[in-house]
């Protein structure tokens, strides 16, 4: 079998689809397909069936996976291994993290750690908290920031954040004249909700049928910056990880404590071998202080 097949097959899993693959491995999606296509071809079964323009795994493709990543770990171990060989000029950091804490919080870690070391490059990709995972556990990446509904199999980890949601709406908004945002006050609201897996998602879930509310969830996503671009255009009202809109990325809107109170939990991963080297603990002190600086 061609690695490069293996890659390919590994990267649609781990990303969810050909288009997001061939960003991951730079390369173009047509090429993904037919990387896909001999793969399947030589092993003589189906990796994925085509559902409506998606791929979704097969009972096989899900157990040829698990062997293939059973064996890119220690492949990848070996790659980072020798880039921090030939990098111990200047180093490399590899970093991850989920988009909650992906645009407002890590920047601010980048920017003091640079500060700090500018001749260390930085190597930083904004995914979702289930690629997170898997990029930290292979050893591709030093360090990951996830939601803790990730599978903390096969790495090191610790609980990193518990910020309290906030409820984000437009400016002129007839909420934010509150002090509080309770369920009650979005019995009638367009909601603007997270994915139904979102641990939030479930919290808010039983909050609203303990108080007997029922909203219009108007958009489903998993990722809070668009819940809070949407709020600011008048779409509707979210809960959201406030580390979203800190120093005020989003012009528009305004934010509210709400009551319950719900509270978002991010984990920091590690890979389960990872080289504690000073880099890393420079930048895991960074990410400490921008958490403390926003209040988290």
């Amino acid at each position: 079998m061609n690695p490069r097949d293996i890659d390919v097959f590994n990267a649609i899993m781990i990303t969810g689809g050909a288009g997001a693959a061939a960003t991951l491995l730079d390369t173009s999606q047509p090429a993904i397909s037919r990387s896909l296509a001999k793969l399947e071809a030589e092993l003589d079964f189906r990796l994925f069936d085509r559902i409506r323009g998606r791929l979704v795994p097969t009972r096989e493709g899900e157990l040829f996976h698990a062997e293939v990543k059973a064996n890119l770990v220690g492949l990848d171990r070996l790659k980072l291994r020798a880039a921090q060989i030939k990098e111990v000029g200047t180093g490399t950091i590899r970093v991850a993290s989920l988009s909650a804490l992906g645009h407002g919080l890590v920047p601010r870690a980048i920017v003091a750690f640079s500060k700090k070391h500018p001749q260390v490059r930085i190597s930083y990709q904004v995914r979702t908290s289930h690629v997170v995972r898997d990029l930290v556990a292979s050893g591709s990446f030093d360090i990951g920031l996830a939601a803790d509904e990730v599978d903390t199999t096969g790495v090191l980890h610790s609980v990193f954040t518990t910020p309290r949601a906030v409820c984000v709406m437009p400016k002129n908004h007839r909420l934010s004249a509150k002090s509080v945002v309770t369920p009650a006050d979005l019995a009638d609201e367009n909601f603007l909700a997270l994915s139904p897996e979102d641990t939030v998602r479930l919290a808010m879930d039983r909050i609203f049928v303990e108080h007997g509310v029922r909203p219009r969830v108007l958009i489903e996503t998993p990722y809070g910056l668009t819940i809070a671009i949407l709020a600011a255009k008048g779409m509707g009202v979210g809960l959201v990880n406030p580390s979203v809109i800190a120093d005020g990325m989003i012009a528009g809107i305004v934010a509210r404590p709400f009551e319950p109170a719900v509270h978002f939990r991010a984990l920091i991963l590690r890979p389960p071998d990872g080289i504690n080297s000073a880099l890393v603990t420079d930048f895991t002190a960074e990410l400490y202080a921008a958490r403390n600086a926003l209040g988290d």
